[in-house]
């Protein structure tokens, strides 16, 4: 399925590994998520930055490097950010 009318996803904590997968940003409903205390890598995908109802983005306590993509900056109905506990190197 293609869960389009996905509002609200969440796998915190569970040890997971590998990439925040780019396909999230074909999840256009979403208003909150989080995939924080696990285990990812890689940089943030630009592909967050497709997300505009987005209110709610938390990918704390993992292992994400790199830049935070700029998109994230035009995301006009995110409220709270949490990227925590990683090792980005800012905007």
């Amino acid at each position: 399925g293609q869960l389009k009318a996905l509002t609200s996803f969440s796998l915190s904590n569970n040890d997971l590994t590998g990439a925040v997968p780019i396909e999230l940003g074909q999840l256009k409903a979403l208003t909150s998520f989080s995939l924080s205390n696990n285990d990812l890598t890689g940089a943030v995908p630009s592909e967050v930055g497709q997300l505009e109802a987005l209110t709610s983005l938390s990918l704390s306590g993992n292992q994400l490097t790199g830049a935070v993509p700029s998109e994230v900056g035009q995301l006009e109905a995110l409220t709270s950010l949490s990227l925590s506990g990683n090792q980005l190197s800012g905007f």
